[in-house]
């Protein structure tokens, strides 16, 4: 545990004034066991320094203790990321430089939020033994969703994990036996499905549009156990026009650059779901790549089905990014540049 004691003086919280005439605040954190203090403060205090930086406060370590200077919002709120990263660390969940990150957001957001509701609700362990948790609210909200409907949506930019996260429920549900079987689909579309100039048959012309797909599945499992698992059909990647005319029972079903389906390939693919069967629905809807006047699937899902209590749509926004955080950096730049054109 830590214990927190703040400095008083006459019997006031110890302050001073600065330039500006804003009070100055200190607040001292000492945690029991000095290990987890420094896993904590990072290797050379650079946790502490992402803290730091992102609450304008000046934060100094000594031993297993650390002295937080700032505004009274800012100490506390640095005070509360502190300890509560400090209790994932005594839950055995190793601290990295993302994790301050996403911590500083969520708890930025929401200071009344606890940490372990997302860092602890581990969705799935990759071969190369990291857990997939959720890192922001619409991430917990998403998987909640996944959980406890047959149909879920999640509609937003790149980066925020909505395939990603899809395909870790997707592996947990196989490996758990509540599915026989992962179905991962896209249309093969891409500025009007142009796909006659591409070598090969269909299943070669459409590999490429597939292979995001491809790529998350071999993060979650080493290249040979993936292979195999496709090569049994247990795990099936096919753009979505292989779906017509099949009912999908025992199985988990990603369709992933959703916004890319017209009106019918949607409704095709959603009165597929048989029994025992879930699927995931995930887009962009500033994305999309049909002709123009062709209207999107996903736009039109999202307005015909938003009254069925079994069907769950998710939001995403820019502030949802996982990604590098040029990404976010990038989708800034990017609206900022569409405002003035």
């Amino acid at each position: 545990m830590f214990k927190i004691y703040v400095f008083f003086w006459m019997h006031t919280i110890k302050y001073k004034i600065m330039d500006d005439n804003q009070e100055q605040n200190q607040k001292r954190i000492e945690f029991e066991d000095i290990n987890l203090a420094r896993q904590l403060f990072g290797e050379h205090n650079k946790h502490l320094g992402i803290i730091s930086n992102a609450l304008a406060t000046k934060i100094n370590a000594r031993g297993s203790s650390v002295l937080i200077e700032g505004d009274s919002i800012s100490t506390g709120l640095a005070g509360n990321i502190l300890g509560q990263l400090y209790n994932l660390l005594e839950e055995g969940y190793p601290v990295y430089l993302n994790d301050v990150d996403y911590a500083i957001k969520i708890l930025s957001g929401n200071d009344r939020l606890k940490l372990k509701d997302f860092f602890l609700d581990t969705v799935y362990i990759t071969a190369k033994k990291r857990s997939i948790t959720p890192k922001n609210p619409n991430q917990k909200d998403y998987i909640d969703a996944i959980r406890s409907f047959d149909i879920a949506f999640g509609i937003g930019p790149a980066g925020t994990g909505k395939t990603y996260l899809a395909m870790a429920m997707a592996v947990s549900a196989l490996k758990k036996g509540i599915v026989n079987r992962i179905i991962l689909t896209r249309p093969a579309v891409e500025a009007g499905e142009a796909l006659g100039f591409l070598p090969g048959d269909l299943a070669d012309k459409v590999d490429p549009y597939l292979r995001p797909l491809y790529d998350a599945l071999y993060d979650m499992m080493t290249f040979e156990k993936a292979a195999a698992l496709m090569e049994n059909q247990v795990i099936e990647v096919a753009p979505l026009a292989f779906m017509r005319g099949r009912t999908l029972n025992d199985s988990f079903i990603i369709l992933d650059e959703a916004q890319n389906t017209t009106t019918q390939q949607m409704k095709m693919f959603l009165t597929r779901l048989g029994f025992n069967s879930k699927a995931v629905v995930t887009g962009d809807i500033t994305q999309v790549d049909l002709p123009k006047g062709k209207p999107s699937g996903l736009i039109q899902a999202k307005n015909i089905l938003k009254d069925i209590d079994d069907i769950k749509f998710v939001f995403f926004s820019k502030e949802d990014v996982v990604r590098h955080k040029l990404v976010s950096d990038i989708i800034n730049a990017y609206e900022e540049h569409e405002k003035t054109v």
